[in-house]
């Protein structure tokens, strides 16, 4: 069997102008990374005329058995062309974090990958390289502010501002630096965040325009002063600055899936510890270029699609026409008490015990957002008829069809009856609404994600996470809406807690504003900022040939 990067190795890539071409932009339109990559202008998405539909892909809550998300969201871009639809798939770009870490590559697999896959997986245009320029910049600045002379009266003990790398090392979670004497700055307690986690890639995602992201990033709070009140970037002056840094960055990037469909790949926030999906201005661009805009949002729906519904849609304005639940036998058995090496065998019983996680995610869908879903059973060779069967049975049941995908083996063609449904869930018409107002407090927001989309109790705090709260609605910040950091693996805030649990509280253990993005930040359980790599991280097994190829990419 083929490996995913022989598969895409082996690919006939069409130039990107050709690719271009297929959705109406001419060479003025576009910046050439080399013959397989661009960027598109900024001012492809202001441009008059009918906007297509946005198709979200999302999924049930992951397991080590996988889900595949990202193919079947590039698979349904691809089957959606066959059937003769004008489409653009809108992605996430990668973090090198997961790709050297547990994960691996984030290109879609098999024969649903979006291509170049190592430049996409690596690199690629340079932007998540900027971000953490620009983050850097922000830091050395504040530092620099304080050391010489502290003019804002800062106080070094209540900077919120970390630095970041786009590496999963948690030997830089908790750091003291300034240390060696006077002339090495202030000492001070600090810390790094992966650059997917930090505030700049949240703003660089939902920024609408160059204005617009300098004027965020001019928000972005990075500490207090001894009174307690706020210092942002503004106050530094350093927003011009970081915004040079971005200004290309800001502009999206335009590849290919291996089906030749255009692919907007921009921004790459993780779902667990930010808002998970890709970046406003590549999702609008694409709306203007496609008649149909096939995306998705990191971790499971409680996590990715909750956020890109109550944030990105509401700051954005935008309106989804349906939601794809991507599932699997072998993850559903796994939140049925499974473990990964009893998968291969018919279990109709723990089967039943895990299908309660996908009930709820398309529960919440229908119930909470009012928006049409289909459920895509994205199939292994081991998945038995008998074990389909009940899948679609209980599907049945909350009147959802559950459709097999199998994308990763036959590309676009294997998602042609995924493709149907969906076209069709998009002619229905729906109520789409939030699953809180913003206008509330932000304990009642908290509350209403944990009870209406978690299946929770409620919510603790504990005395440092009430004492922020206070503090923030003294300064404003009560009407921003909530960015919920917690556990990808459950429902609940304890990653052992799996399929659909019930009676639960989630502990709020801290709560940080962050202004340029325009959210809140709220902290649950043992969640960091900054993953580790593994026993075995995959970098383990990544090499260059003699001639320059790359092998082991996932």
């Amino acid at each position: 069997m083929k490996t995913d990067i022989e598969i895409a190795q082996e690919a006939k890539l069409k130039h990107i102008s050709l690719v271009a071409a297929r959705v109406g932009l001419s060479e003025d339109d576009i910046e050439y990374y080399g013959k397989y990559k661009a960027k598109i202008d900024l001012s492809v998405m202001e441009r008059a005329g009918k906007e297509g539909k946005l198709i979200l892909v999302t999924a049930i809550t992951p397991t080590p058995a996988g889900e595949g998300k990202t193919t079947t969201t590039i698979g349904l871009a691809d089957a959606l062309q066959r059937l003769g639809k004008n489409v653009v798939v809108a992605l996430r770009e990668p973090s090198l974090g997961p790709v050297f870490g547990v994960k691996g590559g984030a290109a879609g697999g098999g024969y649903a990958q979006v291509v170049p896959m190592e430049d996409i997986n690596l690199h690629f245009t340079g932007d998540f390289h900027a971000i953490g320029a620009a983050n850097n910049l922000l830091c050395a600045m504040l530092d620099n502010h304080i050391f010489q002379g502290n003019e804002l009266r800062i106080d070094p003990e209540k900077i919120v501002l970390k630095r970041c790398v786009d590496m999963n090392d948690r030997q830089l979670r908790c750091i003291e630096d300034g240390l060696g004497g006077p002339k090495n700055g202030v000492p001070r307690k600090d810390g790094y965040d992966i650059t997917v986690a930090s505030e700049v890639m949240a703003i660089l995602c939902l920024a609408s325009s160059l204005k617009d992201l300098k004027a965020r990033l001019s928000r972005i709070v990075v500490g207090y002063t001894y009174d307690g009140a706020p210092v942002t970037a503004g106050d530094l002056k350093a927003a011009g600055a970081m915004t040079a840094l971005l200004k290309d960055a800001l502009k999206p990037n335009l590849v290919q899936t291996l089906g030749g469909t255009p692919a907007l790949v921009h921004g790459g926030p993780f779902a667990n510890i930010a808002h998970g999906c890709n970046s406003v201005i590549a999702t609008k661009t694409a709306l203007k270029l496609g008649d149909y805009v096939v995306t998705e949002a990191g971790f499971g729906a409680d996590l990715g699609a909750e956020k890109f519904l109550d944030i990105k849609c509401r700051v954005a304005h935008l309106k989804p026409s349906a939601v794809v639940v991507v599932a699997t036998v072998r993850a559903l058995k796994m939140h049925g008490g499974l473990s990964k090496e009893e998968l291969k065998e018919e279990n109709l019983p723990a089967l039943e015990q895990g299908l309660p996680n996908l009930l709820r995610h398309v529960a919440n869908i229908q119930n909470v957002y009012h928006l049409p879903a289909v459920v895509a059973v994205n199939r292994f060779p081991t998945d038995t008829d008998a074990e389909i069967a009940l899948i679609i049975k209980k599907c049945a049941s909350l009147g959802v069809k559950a459709v097999l995908s199998d994308v990763w083996a036959k590309g676009g063609e294997g998602g042609e009856d995924l493709a149907r449904e969906v076209i069709r869930l998009t002619e229905e018409r729906n109520d789409f609404s939030f699953c809180y107002d913003e206008k509330l407090p932000l304990k009642d927001k908290i509350n209403a994600i944990v009870t209406r989309v978690y299946g929770g109790d409620g919510v603790a705090y504990t005395p440092e996470a009430e004492a922020e709260i206070e503090r923030l609605n003294s300064l404003g910040f009560s009407q921003l809406p909530v960015c919920i950091a917690k556990t990808q693996y459950s429902f609940s805030d304890d990653a052992k807690k799996l399929g659909a649990p019930e009676g639960f509280t989630v502990t709020v253990r801290s709560v940080k504003v962050s202004a340029g993005a325009g959210f809140v930040v709220v902290l649950t359980g043992n969640i960091l900022t900054m993953p580790g790599l593994p026993k075995r991280p995959a970098a383990e097994n990544i090499d260059v040939d003699d001639s320059g190829r790359i092998v082991g990419l996932f």
